[in-house]
C-alpha cells in the first residue's frame, strides 16, 4: 500500500547537515566494527547498514562463539549494542566530539566481550581525522535525526518494491556509510571495465571490486551545504547517450558535475503520490541504462512483486 504524501517528512540541507555530518562519522565507526568481523562479500554488501523499525542497524555480526548487533535507535536516542549471550549496552546520541563517541562505543564493546579493532580514519570524506583525535564539537539534533530516519523508512519501502521486479543479481537496499547514501543496485551480469578509482580516502581496490560488473544504481542522499537531499541514478559504465535519455518525473535532470541523474527529495514529497513519482524515476533511469547498454531485459526482469502472491512460473 502506498504511503500518504504527509508520511514523507520535510527535509532541508540547512537543517540536516550538521546532524548528518555527525551521524555519518558515527556510522563509520559502527560500520567499521562490522567490517572488521565479517568476511568480504561481493560489492562490499557486508559492511552496510539496514533501515530498521527504530533507526539503522548492522544486523548480526559474528564474534567468536557469539554474535552481536549495533543499532542507531533514533526513537530512544541511543546506539544500542546487544550480544547473543544477553549482554546489552547503550551509548547516548548527543552533541559532542567524535573522539568521545568512539571511546564510549569501544568501551561498551569491550565490556560486552566483543571488542573490535577498526581502521581509525573515515572513508570517502575530505576530512579524514582519525576518530580518537577528532576533538571538534559536533552538533546532533535528535528531532532532525528522527526526520531523516522517517524519510529512510519511506525510501526503503519504495526501493524494496522496485527491487522485486528484477530476477538478475540485485543488491539489498542498504546504507553505505562511506558516501552516506541508501542505495539499490542492479547488475547486467557482464564484467565492467576496470574502474579508475580515485575516491577520496578509499582504497582503489575497494572501488574496483564494487564496480567489477556493469551496474544500474539508484539511491538517496541527504545532501550537504551545497546540495539539497536528492535521489540519484547512474550507470557504470555509462552507455553512450545515457545523459540525454528521457527520464521521469519532470523534476529529474542530469547533473553534469555529479555525472548522474538527480531528483530532488522535495520534488517527490510535493507530489500527490510520492511513491509513484519515485518509482517512475527508478524505472525510467534503469530502462535508459539497460536499453542503451543492451542488457538482456527479457531474462533479467519480472513483474513487480505483490504480497502473498508467488511469482508465476508456468
Amino acid at each position: 500500500m502506498a504511503a500518504r504524501a504527509d508520511a514523507w517528512p520535510e527535509l532541508s540541507a540547512a537543517t540536516l547537515w550538521p546532524t548528518m555530518e555527525t551521524l555519518q562519522l558515527w556510522t563509520q565507526i559502527v560500520g567499521k566494527a562490522r567490517l572488521s568481523q565479517t568476511p568480504w562479500l561481493n560489492q562490499g554488501w557486508h559492511v552496510t547498514l539496514r533501515v530498521s523499525a527504530r533507526g539503522l542497524s548492522t544486523g548480526l555480526i559474528p564474534h567468536g562463539g557469539v554474535g552481536f548487533s549495533m543499532e542507531f535507535d533514533f526513537v530512544a536516542g541511543a546506539l544500542v549494542i546487544r550480544v547473543s549471550d544477553g549482554g546489552e549496552r547503550r551509548v547516548a546520541l548527543k552533541s559532542g566530539t567524535v573522539a568521545d563517541f568512539y571511546a564510549e562505543t569501544q568501551d561498551a564493546l569491550s565490556a560486552l566481550g566483543v571488542a573490535c579493532h577498526i581502521d581509525l580514519k573515515p572513508n570517502e570524506m575530505a576530512e579524514a581525522t582519525p576518530f580518537p583525535m577528532d576533538e571538534r564539537h559536533r552538533r546532533y539534533d535528535a528531532e532532525v535525526a528522527r526526520d531523516y530516519w522517517r524519510a529512510l523508512v519511506q525510501v526503503d519501502r519504495v526501493f524494496n518494491l522496485f527491487r522485486t521486479g528484477f530476477l538478475g543479481k540485485c543488491s539489498p537496499v542498504h546504507l553505505f556509510w562511506g558516501a552516506f547514501d541508501l542505495a539499490v543496485t542492479r547488475f547486467s551480469g557482464r564484467p565492467a571495465p576496470l574502474h579508475p578509482g580515485g575516491v577520496p580516502n578509499l582504497p582503489d581496490a575497494v572501488t574496483r571490486e564494487a564496480y567489477s560488473h556493469e551496474v544500474s544504481s539508484a539511491g538517496f542522499w541527504p545532501g550537504d551545504p551545497g546540495r539539497e537531499p536528492s535521489f540519484y541514478a547512474y550507470a557504470y559504465p555509462a552507455p553512450a547517450g545515457f545523459e540525454t535519455a528521457p527520464v521521469s518525473p519532470a523534476a529529474a535532470h542530469w547533473d553534469v558535475g555529479l555525472g548522474e541523474f538527480v531528483l530532488p527529495y522535495e520534488a517527490v514529497r510535493a507530489e500527490d503520490d510520492p511513491d509513484a513519482a519515485l518509482c517512475a524515476f527508478l524505472q525510467s533511469t534503469y530502462e535508459a541504462a539497460a536499453d542503451l547498454a543492451a542488457w538482456d531485459r527479457a531474462v533479467l526482469e519480472c513483474p513487480q512483486g505483490r504480497p502473498r502472491h508467488p511469482r508465476w512460473v508456468g
